[in-house]
């Protein structure tokens, strides 16, 4: 499946998921946790967010295939290859990020998302709302951004 299928594959996807889930609903702790609708809503915010990454990176490998940078003066040369490096840094994170949406997509399938990977406790919906890959309770992140800390400092 070439990536342009596949986008039109996750856009239907979308649409399916879509049918019956009003586009102003945002879960709410009065709510069974994780319950279809809450993964609907984070599924759908999940490939949304995937789906804007992948066309960003579509847009910079057009400029990239348009040919290398000719810049006549040397300092807007060197201006513009400065820009192309943080340009596929950028690209390069957004690639991992990805990585770690997909991972989120395969855990509301196999029915983990919302579950600290550490404590088995359930995530807060606000910290999902924010951040929809957390994998940790906000509690555990910090204990583990913690322990990187002082092993960091060893």
């Amino acid at each position: 499946m070439n990536a342009s299928t596949k986008l039109q594959h996750e856009s239907d996807q979308n649409n399916e998921l879509d049918y019956d889930l009003d586009p102003a609903y945002i879960p709410s702790d009065d709510e069974e946790f994780m319950s279809e609708k809450q993964l609907r809503f984070f599924e759908l915010q999940l490939l949304k967010w995937r789906n804007d990454i992948l066309e960003e990176s579509r847009g910079t490998l057009n400029q990239l295939q348009d040919g290398p940078i000719r810049e006549p003066d040397l300092n807007d040369r060197a201006s513009s290859e400065t820009d192309w490096g943080i340009e596929l840094r950028t690209r390069d994170r957004q690639r991992k990020l990805i990585a770690k949406i997909d991972a989120a997509l395969r855990r509301i399938k196999e029915g983990e998302y919302g579950y600290c990977q550490v404590t088995g406790e359930p995530i807060s919906l606000a910290r999902l709302r924010a951040r929809p890959i957390a994998t940790m309770t906000l509690e555990a992140q910090e204990r583990h951004e913690r322990q990187e800390r002082v092993s960091r400092d060893d």
